[in-house]
């Protein structure tokens, strides 16, 4: 047993950086899906309140980040989101606070609209960057055309069919903020939801959510998805009861996040015990 942890020892820590790599890879490569209980939480208070939403309701989306977040984080939410709202048959409006989350939605929405047989102008329409932030919200709960008078690709507000009855951000039945900082939820929590009563819900990253915790105890949000678990937990819930589920990145995500978290900790294991055992004896050895 001596000898063996006197090799651990001696390990060259480009082994142990190997061993990272492999621990993060593997499973993303190979796709793994551990399963991913949902419990009660804003996770499920989210879901719950979109399934329950009359099917063919107006959801507005604000994708509010770049691309510094979206690798497994916000855009894995964003997928499993318009998976859900485009399979209850729910019509979206993609707005962005941030000016790469109009690119960023456009790449969410065409590619789960196509696989879903939902088209751009009836089912979806992405209406692209606004500055201003809080400002423009608050602006949006007067006129919305007033904000954008043209979507993303400068098609004119009037002649894009699915916004007929969307005057203001008062016509909409839920606004979703996706969000990795300043400007975000708090914007559309006081202009759009405390202002105009419209419900808001949001999804932000692992390191935020807990600023928001507070705005879930007070009803000012009717659900949150936190981080990588929090996009997990939605792509779980969306793919329940369905024979075919879409695939996700976010569960495969955490495959890869939860083995790396168990090879750091055998690392730390090893680590002491190698210094229990062999440290104490050299010091005393010295002594």
């Amino acid at each position: 047993m001596r000898k063996l942890l006197e090799r651990f020892e001696r390990v060259d820590r480009r082994v142990i950086y190997i061993l990272m790599a492999l621990s993060v890879l593997v499973p993303l490569v190979l796709r793994l899906d551990f399963p991913t209980p949902v419990g009660s939480g804003p996770s499920r208070d989210l879901y719950d309140f979109v399934d329950s939403l009359p099917p063919g309701s107006v959801v507005l989306v604000s994708y509010d980040y770049d691309p510094s977040t979206i690798v497994r984080e916000l855009q894995p939410m964003a997928v499993a989101l318009a998976q859900h709202l485009f399979t209850r048959g729910d019509r979206v409006i993609a707005t962005a606070l941030w000016p790469q989350g109009a690119s960023l939605s456009q790449q969410a929405l065409s590619s789960v609209g196509d696989s879903l047989g939902r088209a751009q102008y009836v089912d979806w329409v992405n209406l692209g960057y606004t500055v201003g932030a809080g400002v423009s919200v608050l602006r949006m709960g007067s006129s919305v055309q007033a904000v954008y008078p043209q979507d993303r690709d400068g098609v004119p507000y009037d002649s894009i069919p699915m916004l007929g009855c969307v005057r203001s951000i008062r016509d909409v039945d839920l606004i979703i903020s996706l969000s990795a900082g300043d400007p975000g939820i708090h914007a559309w929590v006081m202009m759009a939801g405390d202002r105009f009563g419209v419900p808001i819900g949001g999804g932000c990253t692992a390191v935020s959510a807990p600023e928001f915790y507070p705005y879930l105890g007070a009803g000012q949000m009717v659900g949150l998805l936190g981080g990588l678990r929090g996009a997990a937990d939605y792509e779980t819930l969306v793919r329940e009861g369905v024979a075919s589920p879409p695939p996700g990145t976010a569960t495969p995500g955490m495959a890869a996040q939860s083995i790396a978290h168990l090879v750091i900790m055998a690392f730390i294991v090893i680590g002491n015990i190698t210094y229990l055992t062999i440290g104490r004896s050299r010091k005393g050895a010295k002594r």
